[in-house]
């Protein structure tokens, strides 16, 4: 399958080790793809040109990653901090003159030309396309990571627009989840998924309601498990069109990417 991935690029500086892993949701949907076994990845968004954006880009290009519509700006790549406490990740704010910052990503009709080749597009809550969903969709399906987020308002400007919706269940109880599924489908997606941490997932498609368990690992970095966990399940359905079958590889893979420093590894010392 092939997947375009259109968003956030980000250096995650991880404080005490004093290095960083190339990030953000759309960067490692993009990344995770190929590791997956996808026929082609490409990563649309702003780069900036400074030495963290370098790395990022050279570790997508070793990936096989195409970088061929993103923009490239004068400017700093945001970098977030971040300290692994007991397995999870604990955030601190990078500065706020970045790139993804000061500028916004527009989507022109050679955009949507490069993207009416693929077979799906990915984007989420930190991309800042929410306006320009509706014209993508004309051209390709849509799957959006709404995180978080999951206020009424936002599913209705949203959901009709795609065809796959992901969420993270964080503060939710099991039935929240199973109700916001349900809320979001109504809306127009054909799949919606609702991650759960320890408790699992769940999907919702065809009126029925698959569960799936978490997989056991020695966790040691829950960062991009979440991208890891979309990615696989994008691939994986792209190809079967089963969905139990794909929530099972997608919790496989989140659950290797909770092994390994970084979203994808791909160190980088950060630099004064």
């Amino acid at each position: 399958m092939k997947l375009v991935s259109i968003g956030d690029c980000v250096a995650d500086g991880y404080l005490d080790e004093g290095v960083f892993y190339p990030g953000g949701q759309a960067v490692n949907v993009a990344a995770n793809a190929m590791l997956d076994g996808a026929e082609k990845a490409s990563f649309l968004g702003i780069l900036a040109d400074d030495a963290p954006a370098r790395h990022i880009e050279g570790a997508l290009e070793e990936l096989g990653v195409s970088l061929e519509r993103c923009r490239r700006a004068y400017g700093t790549t945001p970098m977030p901090g971040v300290r692994i406490i007991d397995g999870d990740r604990v955030f601190f704010r990078g500065k706020r003159d970045t790139v993804a910052h000061l500028l916004r990503l527009g989507i022109s009709q050679e955009d949507l030309d490069f993207i009416s080749g693929f077979d799906i597009c990915h984007t989420t809550n930190e991309a800042g396309i929410d306006s320009e969903l509706g014209r993508i969709h004309k051209v390709v399906p849509v799957s959006y990571d709404f995180s978080v987020g999951h206020g009424q308002e936002l599913l209705e400007a949203i959901c009709p627009s795609i065809d796959i919706a992901f969420f993270s269940g964080e503060g939710l109880t099991d039935s929240e989840c199973v109700s916001l599924a349900r809320r979001a489908k109504e809306l127009g997606p054909d799949i919606a998924i609702v991650t759960k941490g320890l408790r699992g997932s769940i999907a919702l498609h065809g009126g029925k309601l698959y569960e799936q368990p978490i997989v056991p690992c020695q966790a040691i970095d829950a960062m991009g498990a979440g991208d890891s966990f979309a990615a696989a399940f994008l691939v994986s359905y792209a190809d079967s069109h089963d969905v139990r079958a794909s929530l099972r590889y997608a919790a496989e893979r989140a659950s290797h990417t909770c092994t390994v420093h970084g979203a994808f590894g791909h160190p980088h010392a950060i630099c004064p």
